[in-house]
């Protein structure tokens, strides 16, 4: 009798649960209007007076969508444009693609000589090292091989297109718009400091060790006492990897300098002339090639990290020399020809549209965003990181996204770096001149997930001084404090779930 009571009781619970269940789903509609509202209501009194914004913000259980404005508007994307690069290439060339550096040669091996020339065919591998090349050779000595008696030939490829459209003239003497070519070495950068003058030497550039054939004059001073109304450092590139530093730079403190080659095959064969003197004897020279002999066999290679650890850098850490080399692959698995911005834009196009996101309107320059062509508007945007969440193909690359406080270029972010956005923000951040883009998740405990977009462009350069969290933070902020109230269904199932505990 007591069993027949309690499961009667039980029974009664569970339809009373679930009649406020229903009530509470019809209700929910309100519920999100309401959300939508304050929202509204919290972005008006934040919102920038001198820029543009686009916002999107979707719950990714439902689907639906908890606040937009302006979602069809195109914006610079800046670096939110490598989410497009980290979806296309896992699309197009899997996760198992890596970048091989190959040695070959067409003589044959005698006494541990090449009897003949060799070709080091590159392969734009965008995280190729001078370690790296050195231990290609030193596997040649391992086999016993310690000279070449003919010339080192360097392939790559030809006519290159270097830099994308839109690229900032001013940027490209800087290491982080180093030249995508097939021929990279150490990134393509290299590094030094200015160092003041003293009593004995007036101020000079002194570069690192392996800085081969990287040549920079300078008749630029310091200013410690900051006398000079018009004081600013210019590097100019005179070619042949030889640069001038021009102008005054206010303070009296060394400071650190990272330069981009702007001869990638002049970089790599300077490096290789420099390295083959300690690893092994060459006699001829280190010389540019045109093609690979078709009787040639392979002696000796490096293969890259696999894409998935690549993409977890780019993402990470912003890389663009990453993004770009692999834009241009694109272009060159998709249409089987030589990899360029042109035909990687073109390829990332196709593959994206073939994925479902509908890039109406858009510009697709480049892979790192870097360009100032690019257009993409919140809902293209918004399109890519529903791939990343929903499809299995992409569902890597969340890990892969800075994390607020904790990783990435999010690590130290004024506004990021503690509660309420620490920990709980994932997303790949997008800042130039003018620019600050945020595209990614909000992760709350025991909270769905929620996919965000928050553009800002027009921005005056004055607000860096400000000091102050930047307009996307603050936004974020809001939305969190909207999604933490409960919503009716929630607490119709919390009450209907301890209804029938007790």
């Amino acid at each position: 009798m007591e069993t027949l009571l309690k499961t009667t009781l039980y029974a009664s619970l569970l339809l009373a649960a679930s009649h406020n269940i229903a009530r509470a789903e019809q209700i929910d509609a309100g519920a999100i209007e309401t959300r939508t509202t304050s929202l509204s209501q919290a972005v008006s009194k934040i919102s920038p007076r001198h820029s543009q914004i686009a916002l999107l913000a979707m719950d990714m259980s439902s689907n639906q969508v908890i606040f937009s404005q302006q979602a069809e508007t195109l914006f610079i994307p800046a670096s939110t444009q490598k989410l497009l690069t980290a979806v296309s290439a896992m699309a197009q060339l899997g996760p198992d693609f890596r970048y091989v550096t190959e040695l070959w040669t067409d003589a044959p091996i005698r006494k541990g000589h090449i009897a003949g020339s060799a070709y080091l065919r590159f392969s734009g591998d965008p995280t190729f090292t001078q370690a790296d090349l050195k231990a290609i050779f030193a596997s040649l000595v391992k086999q016993g091989i310690n000279r070449i008696d003919g010339h080192l030939y360097l392939l790559g490829d030809k006519q290159e297109q270097m830099q994308a459209p839109g690229w900032v003239w001013d940027d490209l003497g800087i290491c982080f718009a180093a030249p995508v070519s097939s021929y990279i070495i150490n990134q393509n950068c290299v590094y030094g400091q200015f160092n003041p003058s003293t009593a004995n030497k007036p101020s000079q550039v002194s570069l690192r060790t392996g800085s081969y054939g990287v040549k920079v004059s300078s008749d630029a001073v310091f200013d410690p006492k900051a006398s000079r109304e018009f004081c600013q450092l210019d590097l100019v590139r005179l070619g042949q990897n030889n640069y001038h530093l021009r102008g005054c730079y206010p303070g009296g403190e060394a400071i650190g300098l990272a330069i981009a080659v702007s001869d990638p095959f002049k970089f790599a064969q300077d490096n290789l002339t420099s390295l083959l003197k300690g690893e092994m004897s060459l006699a001829g020279k280190v010389k540019l090639g045109t093609s690979l002999p078709k009787k040639a066999k392979l002696i000796a290679s490096h293969s890259s990290a696999p894409l998935p650890e690549l993409l977890d850098t780019m993402l990470l850490k912003s890389d663009n020399l990453i993004a770009d080399s692999l834009f241009k692959q694109l272009g060159k698995s998709y249409f089987n020809a030589q990899g360029s911005f042109t035909n990687g834009a073109v390829a990332m196009q196709r593959i994206l549209t073939e994925l479902g996101v509908d890039l109406s309107n858009a510009n697709i320059v480049d892979g790192s965003g870097l360009s100032r062509y690019n257009l993409l508007n919140a809902q293209q945007l918004a399109t890519v990181l529903a791939l990343i969440h929903k499809d299995s193909r992409f569902s890597s690359l969340m890990t892969s996204l800075p994390q607020a406080g904790i990783s990435g270029t999010l690590r130290y972010r004024m506004g990021y770096n503690k509660p309420p956005l620490k920990q709980q923000i994932f997303a790949k951040t997008g800042s130039m001149q003018g620019v600050s883009n945020l595209a990614g998740f909000i992760r709350l405990p025991e909270h769905s997930d929620t996919l965000f977009v928050v553009l800002e462009n027009g921005m005056s350069p004055e607000l860096k001084h400000q000091h102050k969290p930047s307009f996307n933070a603050e936004f974020l902020k809001q939305l969190i404090s909207v999604l933490q109230v409960p919503s009716p269904t929630t607490a119709a199932l919390s009450t209907a779930a301890h209804s029938v505990q007790d």
